[in-house]
């Protein structure tokens, strides 16, 4: 399957024994059966014309739902030891708590039950964005009893699958939540309330926090988060770029990192949170995890605010003027489909930061996502991308990184939020028209990798 022009490269550098390796997905973006769950804010959205960039829905997306044990079989050919999916909370709880969904549940017990006789771990993250949107109407993240719902629903689902489960992860970003669907408005649920937003960061936090407890008290173990980070870079040495570098980082990092393992918000920011016992809320936030997961895309270059009437973007979204800081290309690597650009080095750049940040009071570090969106079944860029990352990484864990296992994004294309089907993170190749499975190029290199090593 690899194309012939394919570059030579250096042995594969060894990696721990028990490091795991895997592959994730999200329920929105490929389960579809959209009729058999409860709506949630996603269907919302989607339904308004032009926040979709091609108009498309993830009513059917990759009929996963229907199509579980194909899928598991392309998981279980490729050789990675763990599949990240998430559960569908309007799955489970259509109306977000009360009444549960028996087929939901079914699901999501056979799925793990087929990923068991695959020899594949189950890692199911609980929420991935898609709140119901009853609990939205009831105000969603706004509103501290979604916290206190999410983790009624998080022991439901640790009651039907927890059995099998042995690792566990609460929510996917809340930084790109909180950014995209709260303050910008590029996502669901669409709210552009700017810093007005950071309740709906606490209440995530919170969630995840009260999830914890709720998961342990039902038995389960090796729980973590998966928060998105990457390395801050000021556009220059000017003391306007620095400030607004550093602001950056902190609205994206450390904001979403300090809380967790430090049991603190950065400086300036606990008291514009919506709560009458910070403290309190704080210690349930920092509940010792049993390891903490990075999202790693791209660094960001920010300087200060541009000239009256000039559009700053980030990752394709038109900022608001108002904002402090300004996001700048990052000139001088190759990019992806999607305009990111390719920096491996940043990586163990940003586990230095975490280990110079938090000491000893960071955990053990898995690589929850690293992907990237290209075009075509021979898809040689990727395997340059994942093959850079992972020397990265490796290169990292010598320096001394505490870093567990990686997942690449995505097993399948999917439904990739506002861009749709746009873009393509995935191993596989699916046309959403029959759709038909296809391995790619990068699929079948990191089957071969991930055979040459073992024993």
């Amino acid at each position: 399957m690899a194309s012939s022009a394919a570059p030579a490269r250096p042995p594969f550098p060894e990696f721990p024994r028990d490091f795991l390796w895997g592959v994730s997905t999200s329920a929105h973006q490929i389960e579809g059966a959209a009729d058999e769950r409860g709506a949630s804010v996603w269907d919302a959205f989607t339904a308004v014309p032009g926040n979709v960039k091609d108009g498309s829905t993830a009513a059917v997306a990759c009929d996963h739902y229907h199509r579980y044990r194909e899928d598991v079989a392309l998981v279980r050919d490729l050789g990675v030891d763990a599949y990240r999916f998430s559960v569908s909370w309007p799955r489970v709880l259509p109306t977000g708590a009360g009444a549960v969904n028996p087929a939901g549940l079914d699901f999501y017990d056979r799925l793990v039950d087929e990923l068991c006789a695959a020899g594949v771990r189950p890692v199911p993250t609980l929420f991935h964005w898609d709140t119901p949107l009853v609990v939205q109407q009831a105000g969603g993240w706004l509103n501290r009893r979604t916290a206190e719902k999410f983790a009624e629903y998080a022991a439901v689902v640790a009651a039907r699958i927890g059995d099998r489960v042995t690792k566990w992860i609460t929510l996917n970003e809340p930084a790109e939540h909180t950014l995209l669907g709260h303050a910008l408005g590029q996502h669901a649920p669409g709210e552009r309330l700017l810093f007005d937003a950071l309740p709906a960061a606490h209440h995530q936090l919170l969630a995840h926090g009260l999830a914890v407890r709720a998961l342990r008290a039902a038995g389960a173990r090796d729980i973590g988060i998966a928060n998105s980070h990457g390395p801050t870079w000021p556009a220059s040495g000017a003391e306007d770029d620095t400030a607004a570098a550093d602001f950056y980082d902190l609205l994206l990092n450390r904001l979403f990192a300090d809380p967790l393992l430090l049991g603190a918000y950065p400086e300036g920011i606990g008291e514009l949170m919506p709560s009458r016992d910070l403290a309190a809320d704080l210690k349930v936030i920092s509940e010792p995890l049993d390891w903490y997961g990075i999202n790693f895309y791209q660094p960001t270059k920010v300087g200060a605010p541009l000239p009256e009437g000039t559009a700053a973007e980030f990752a394709g979204v038109t900022l608001p003027p108002e904002l402090p800081f300004s996001p700048r290309p990052i000139d001088g690597y190759p990019v992806t489909a999607f305009g990111w650009p390719v920096v491996p080095d940043a990586l163990p750049e940003l586990l230095a930061v975490f280990r110079d940040r938090y000491g000893d009071r960071l955990p053990p570090l898995v690589i929850t996502e690293n992907g990237c969106s290209y075009d075509g079944l021979d898809d040689q860029d990727r395997i340059a991308y994942l093959d850079g990352h992972l020397r990265a990484l490796h290169g990292a864990l010598e320096s001394g990184a505490d870093v567990r296992g990686y997942f690449v994004w995505s097993l399948i294309d999917n439904f990739e939020w506002a861009e749709g089907y746009r873009q393509r993170f995935g191993l596989v190749h699916v046309d959403h028209a029959t759709q038909v499975r296809t391995p790619k190029a990068s699929y079948h290199w990191l089957r071969e990798t991930l055979r040459a090593r073992r024993p």
